[in-house]
């Protein structure tokens, strides 16, 4: 049986898509560390980018349950940091990594899109898209 030519494009381009596809629990390993904001953007397609930021998002996740504080770097490669921490519980759900935020105010989720060693991707309920770099302790010398 010969199978016709868009069929068979659409098989190879959905085998090849998916083999992109990272998985959640390599995602959850990249998420502890130092987050810096780089872009947002925004359901109609505008971008907002961010050259330099003076608080920098610090997440620590162990056993799927953590925090995400903000932070201010300083000069001497330490960091300003105040008692204010999000709670997050982190949930894979249909191959997906979710995170789910709540304060005393407030509860949210958020999607993690990628997850590496240097970039971090979230989709907010909103589908705003934040991108964030890993970031890197100033340098004097």
């Amino acid at each position: 049986m010969k199978l016709p030519f868009s069929l068979l494009s659409f098989l190879i381009f959905m085998v090849l898509l998916s083999c992109n596809q990272q998985n959640p629990k390599e995602k959850l390993a990249h998420l502890n560390g130092y987050w810096e904001i780089s872009k947002v953007e925004m359901p109609d397609g505008t971008v907002k980018e961010y050259t330099i930021s003076t608080l920098v998002d610090y997440i620590e996740i162990k056993d799927s349950v953590g925090f995400r504080k903000k932070v201010a770097p300083k000069l001497d490669g330490g960091f300003i940091i105040n008692d204010d921490a999000e709670k997050i519980t982190v949930k894979i759900e249909n191959n997906t990594l979710n995170l789910y935020y709540s304060t005393q105010f407030d509860s949210w989720k958020e999607t993690v899109l990628e997850a590496n060693e240097q970039q971090l991707v979230v989709l907010n309920k909103d589908d705003k898209k934040y991108t964030y770099k890993k970031f890197e302790k100033f340098n004097l010398e």
